[in-house]
């Protein structure tokens, strides 16, 4: 069992590393095929709310007054934690359609994090 767990978290690990370096992935694109090209897709479009989402950080932390700016690195780096950990567990389900979950949970969680953080100082 410590093995099977050790290779899901490397494969979700490889698929977080691929999503930050990846740039394909059209937003609006619908993820169909096999399952190496919806995974592949998820990837891009993870990849791109990835660098939406560190955009928005970098503004909400400049707009931000000066005693909230250590709590957000700190919630920032919280939540990276969790999301990382929440879509491991959706990886480490049976069958080929766990990468896909895994997948989606990581585009779902940077796309609603990313929301987030973009309408921090416009409530």
């Amino acid at each position: 069992m410590p093995r099977a767990l050790t290779a899901v978290a490397a494969a979700i690990c490889l698929l977080t590393r691929a999503a930050y370096a990846g740039d394909q992935g059209d937003p609006a694109q619908s993820c169909d095929g096999s399952t190496y090209d919806m995974v592949e897709c998820l990837k891009g479009k993870t990849a791109q709310w990835d660098k939406q989402m560190n955009v928005a950080y970098q503004q909400a932390l400049k707009d931000a007054m000066p005693q909230q700016r250590e709590q957000l690195r700190a919630a920032q780096r919280l939540w990276i934690q969790y999301r990382d950990a929440n879509c491991l567990y959706y990886g480490l389900g049976e069958g080929t359609i766990a990468r896909i979950d895994a997948g989606e949970c990581m585009r779902s969680m940077t796309e609603a994090r990313a929301r987030e953080l973009e309408g921090l100082g416009h409530q």
